[in-house]
């Protein structure tokens, strides 16, 4: 198969890259910087923000192969914060590379798959796309934006053939952590003292988490499978449980059981 993934210089990406071209897919993956490359895997330097440069990448894939079977969007960045002192600068940065950067994506690959009558598309949501998440809460926006996006793309494609698949990971122990943008201002830290703590925990969390293998491994059996499902948790047991009583329990309960988590 033809695959085009987005954000493949660390994390998920690569791992991702290396196994699907290991697997003998043909791939392609951008990255904004240059990087070591991997072996069988094709570079494209694309940020997924400008849509010109999406469409030109995805013009010359389908000039070389023909054709894209499977768009795996994975390009993402997160920012952590008291919402209040998030700069508009920021806020449109993650709007831009988590939202806008998978609808430029989407937009540039659909009319081939159209034609095609065929196609997957992985969208990377997250855990936090399905609960706000304390002092990450554009980052969760960013996620929701997707959700949402997904389930009417489903729809309007079904027709072609095309699937829509959602992916949220939970906690995995990637560079992500330690490039997520942090608001520094001293009266961000003096309004809300419970910021410390709360990304703190989350930091602990990550770094302890599964390993970015785990999910390469899902999307790889995802694009094996004949009809997958809309969406997957790909997390550890506790966190798949709290998406479980997410949606079971009262709002203020889950709230509350949140809250207690991240100590806040």
């Amino acid at each position: 198969m033809v695959i085009f993934i987005t954000g493949i210089s660390s994390g998920f990406g690569l791992e991702t890259a290396r196994l699907l071209a290991q697997e003998g897919h043909t791939v392609y993956g951008t990255v904004r910087r240059t990087v070591e490359p991997l072996p069988k895997v094709h570079y494209l330097q694309v940020d997924v923000r400008d849509q010109q440069a999406v469409n030109d990448a995805v013009q010359q894939i389908v000039e070389k192969e023909g054709r894209i079977d499977v768009l795996i969007n994975n390009a993402g960045m997160g920012i952590g914060g008291p919402l209040e002192f998030a700069t508009e600068e920021e806020i449109r940065l993650q709007m831009d590379t988590n939202f806008m950067g998978l609808v430029h994506c989407v937009d540039a690959v659909l009319p081939y798959m159209r034609q095609q009558k065929s196609g997957k598309i992985i969208a990377l949501s997250s855990i936090g796309g399905l609960m706000g998440l304390p002092f990450q809460g554009f980052y969760s926006a960013s996620k929701f934006a997707i959700e949402g996006y997904c389930e009417a793309l489903r729809l309007e494609t079904k027709s072609f053939g095309i699937q829509v698949v959602v992916l949220r990971p939970g906690d995995f122990a990637t560079g992500f952590t330690g490039s997520r943008k942090k608001v520094a201002d001293e009266a961000a830290l003096q309004a809300y003292p419970i910021y410390k703590t709360a990304i703190a925990k989350v930091e602990h969390d990550e770094n302890g988490g599964l390993k970015p293998v785990v999910l390469a491994r899902k999307i790889s059996k995802i694009i094996k499978k004949k009809n997958p499902r809309h969406g997957y948790v790909v997390a550890s047991l506790e966190q798949k449980l709290s998406v479980l009583l997410k949606r079971i329990l009262p709002a203020k309960w889950f709230a509350r059981i949140l809250g207690s988590y991240y100590r806040v």
